[in-house]
């Protein structure tokens, strides 16, 4: 099959087309002929040499796709509601840059009906992982109000739809007024552009002082201590991302005045088991909400997938609003 390969760690040129041997689906697993593989910020990090992979996955790159199941257990996958020649969307600790990809049964789930393979591709990481954080962690309830950073991020585009959808008031950052804009027009009750404006003062501000209930947060860094400042009681942080750096410092006082929580976590090297009763949630309550149009994948663009590289340099830009996606042409 063909697949892209991480030649050394290095900028997006390292990024290349190859041949490697197809995979073999084991016990609890199906191999997926993909036609297209979600790009994300960990992609680049592991491109850059850092992000390692979990011992035992493949080192090819790629965390989300979407593709038609064409080996598995029929009684495995029986059980889990599919069939082969289904249609699905996996999340895969490594191995979605390629032609076939091998997925824990219990990580995959069916393309909702309506969606394209592209947008299916775009699901699994973002959704997987807000409903984890925001939802699992956070218990952010309808009423309440929510902070997200980096509103137009494909982790923001999810966030700021999926916390409209349950009934909370969504405040979102972006890097541009164009991109406050599409957070706006994606359903957030304010945005707050961080290169002009200050956002520890602006949540202030939109809150009358009273500060917000949750903030998902991908940047970490210095972004925590004004973070902590922006919670009002039994307030909840949650870390996803530490794209700001690893080293913060926070007022501890305030965290016991206000009985805060701060907390994070990461995916990709939880067990099948944890990622597959996300998977169950998602079905259950998100999936019915794509299907009927309440919240929608957003795509910024696609790539054919031997142009990988390039779609790096987007990612790395910034510049995007939603989802970059890989597209695989369908195999004789």
């Amino acid at each position: 099959m063909n697949a892209i390969e991480i030649s050394a760690f290095g900028a997006p040129e390292v990024l290349h087309l190859c041949e490697r041997p197809t995979p073999t689906p084991g016990a609890g697993e199906m191999l997926i002929r993909v036609a297209a593989s979600g790009v994300n910020r960990p992609d680049v990090l592991q491109r850059l040499g850092q992000y390692p992979v979990p011992a035992g996955v493949s080192d090819i790159p790629g965390l989300e796709l979407a593709g038609v199941i064409v080996q598995g257990d029929a009684g495995e996958l029986a059980a889990a509601g599919l069939r082969l020649g289904d249609r699905v969307c996996a999340l895969v600790a490594g191995g979605g840059y390629a032609e076939y990809c091998v997925a824990p049964i219990g990580q995959c789930l069916p393309v909702p009906q309506g969606l394209s393979d592209v947008e299916a591709a775009s699901l699994p990481e973002t959704y997987f992982t807000v409903w984890s954080n925001m939802m699992d962690r956070a218990r952010l309830q309808p009423g309440e109000t929510v902070l997200i950073q980096g509103g137009t991020s494909g982790i923001g585009v999810t966030a700021i739809q999926l916390a409209k959808a349950i009934g909370a008031k969504v405040i979102a950052t972006a890097g541009s007024d164009e991109k406050c804009a599409a957070c706006l027009a994606l359903g957030a009750d304010a945005a707050i552009n961080y290169k002009t404006l200050d956002f520890q003062a602006e949540v202030a501000r939109l809150t009358n002082n009273q500060g917000v209930d949750v903030i998902l947060d991908i940047v970490a860094g210095s972004y925590v201590a004004k973070e902590v400042q922006c919670l009002r009681e039994d307030g909840r942080l949650v870390i996803i991302s530490v794209q700001g750096g690893v080293k913060s410092e926070i007022n501890a006082g305030l965290v016991l005045r206000r009985r805060l929580t701060v907390t994070g976590s990461t995916l990709r090297p939880r067990p099948v088991e944890f990622k597959a009763a996300i998977a169950k949630s998602c079905l259950k309550m998100v999936w019915p909400l794509l299907v009927s149009g309440r919240i929608k994948p957003v795509i910024h663009c696609t790539f054919e997938a031997a142009d990988a590289a390039k779609a790096h340099m987007l990612m790395e830009t910034s510049s995007h609003v939603g989802k970059i996606v890989l597209t695989w042409k369908k195999s004789s």
